[in-house]
């Protein structure tokens, strides 16, 4: 037995090293795709009715500053004031539009390159809750629970994107929101941060946070950290007038924007997934034809963001089967076009960080990643489809992510992994077993991946350690995640610039 324990915590010390971040078994960025719900004629078919749509009905409602920019691209404006496409348009506009983009870091370490294919899983979503484990109940978000979320965000392995989860119900003042929100993001983490804006209005001061956070205008159009998340379309076929004028401004200011189309199945959407898949693609492509036609180029995700009814009674199913396969179907849609591409994944519809929340999530999140989506949003920590968010979910959700990361990854089929000098060595001259061995021990860490307090014990070895919760060991992690100093925050010198210019609700030793 001393034998056997030496060993074993020789492969424990050993799987605990840090590892060069090229030779880890899953990062940011594996490629996937290897997934496809649509067959290639499938995707030809939806693109077609996309254009058709595009063509016939168009979209209603964009501002006096949409219209003109998009008719002098092409779009003709009818008399019952709906902008409708041209196919040779989309296809133009299309071909100006920006590929490879960067989702850039306040450290450089955390840039995000969305080349076709390549996955990054992260946060999102608009909860109005935050879920109170111990207690088994829901209350207001909070500024505070939104700091925390991203301060966890930062160091969580498998968390490459900080986009807001929660809106904070203690700030009233819209302004006041917008700012404090962005604030709160940019002080918890140094990984990209996403967030909404309500009015164009608040773009000047959002833009001069940012400037004063980057060290001045040059530096942040250089490394744009921030994004926004833009639902510039009210479902069906509606342009959403204010949201399109903070677009606009983000464009000229050099944030990229997630162009996002959020219909429901069933209710602002057609009822059959094909047909939701449709109408999200047509108001994704008015929206890159909206974008390109104000400035060729600027840095924008194509967002299909189709959700599902539960038809017996309406209400949002973000966690079904139905769910996953129109997440998926999207982000295949991205890859025909070849556009850097975000959708939602891990939308449970659980209450609580509970069995069903675990395999609506995993279910959906995994065949997002297979399906090659570049940007999985709202994929941990979300629950009650988007109503509430969970920090011990983070937590644990953050094991789930890596798996599926696995997953995306693959098995590697070369002369090394075959390993028939490995099986030679072991059964003619070895001791007729793999423990041990020099592949092994070489593949521990680089081929396998392990949860951080996913439990892996026998049954026995469980009921010595006092039959650990899973929730339990989440919410410890959390307390120690959130008890060591944080390293993301903004330097002093411009913390204070932003506070004397804005109204920061944070206070400074939180």
């Amino acid at each position: 037995m001393a034998t056997r324990s030496g060993g074993r915590s020789a492969r424990m010390a050993l799987r605990n090293a840090p590892l060069a971040e090229e030779l880890r078994p899953v990062r940011a960025g594996l490629l996937g795709g290897q997934y496809k719900p649509l067959s290639d004629d499938d995707l030809a078919i939806i693109h077609a009715s996309a254009l058709q749509v595009l063509e016939e009905i168009g979209l209603a409602d964009a501002p006096p500053s949409g219209v003109k920019a998009m008719v002098a691209a092409g779009a003709i404006y009818g008399d019952d004031k709906r902008l409708r496409f041209p196919p040779i348009m989309v296809e133009n506009m299309l071909a100006l539009a920006a590929r490879d983009i960067t989702l850039f870091g306040r450290d450089p370490k955390h840039d995000l390159t969305l080349s076709p294919g390549k996955v990054h899983y992260g946060t999102g979503g608009a909860a109005v809750h935050i879920i109170d484990t111990n207690k088994r109940n829901y209350r207001d978000s909070t500024l505070l629970d939104l700091y925390h979320s991203a301060r966890l965000g930062e160091h969580l392995e498998h968390v490459h994107f900080f986009q807001r989860p929660m809106v904070t119900r203690d700030i009233e003042d819209n302004y006041e929101l917008d700012i404090n929100t962005l604030y709160a993001c940019l002080c918890g983490t140094t990984k990209h941060v996403g967030t909404s804006y309500g009015e164009v209005g608040h773009m000047a001061g959002v833009f001069d946070l940012l400037h004063k956070a980057a060290g001045g205008e040059e530096q942040w159009r250089a490394r744009p950290f921030a994004s926004n998340s833009n639902c510039f379309v009210v479902p069906p076929l509606k342009f959403a007038t204010e949201s399109c004028l903070v677009m606009e401004a983000c464009i000229h200011g050099g944030m990229t924007v997630l162009m996002l189309s959020a219909g429901q199945a069933g209710a602002t959407a057609p009822a059959s997934l094909t047909g939701a898949i449709v109408q999200a693609i047509a108001e994704c492509l008015a929206g890159f034809i909206y974008v390109n036609a104000i400035k060729p180029g600027a840095p924008v995700i194509f967002g299909p963001w189709p959700f599902v009814s539960d038809l017996r009674s309406g209400a949002m199913s973000g966690g079904s089967g139905e769910q996953a396969l129109l997440t998926a179907a999207c982000a295949q849609m991205g890859s025909y076009y070849g556009l850097p591409t975000g959708s939602a994944a891990g939308i449970a519809d659980s209450k609580m960080p509970d069995m069903q929340a675990g395999y609506e999530k995993a279910i959906s999140n995994v065949m997002a990643g297979l399906a090659g989506l570049n940007v999985v949003y709202e994929s941990i920590g979300m629950h009650a489809s988007l109503l509430g968010f969970s920090l011990e979910s983070m937590v644990i959700d953050n094991d789930m992510i890596g798996q599926c990361l696995r997953c995306v990854r693959g098995i590697d089929v070369n002369e090394k992994s075959l390993a028939i000098e490995t099986m030679r060595e072991v059964c003619l001259e070895g001791p007729g077993h793999y423990l041990g061995h020099e592949q092994t021990l070489g593949l521990m860490q680089s081929e396998y991946i392990y949860p951080v307090i996913g439990d892996r014990t026998s049954p026995k070895e469980w009921a010595e350690v006092g039959k650990p919760d899973l929730l339990e060991a989440a919410i410890a992690e959390k307390n120690r995640i959130l008890a060591q100093p944080n390293k993301a925050a903004l330097p002093n010198e411009i913390d204070k610039a932003i506070r004397a210019q804005h109204p920061i609700r944070l206070a400074k030793d939180w």
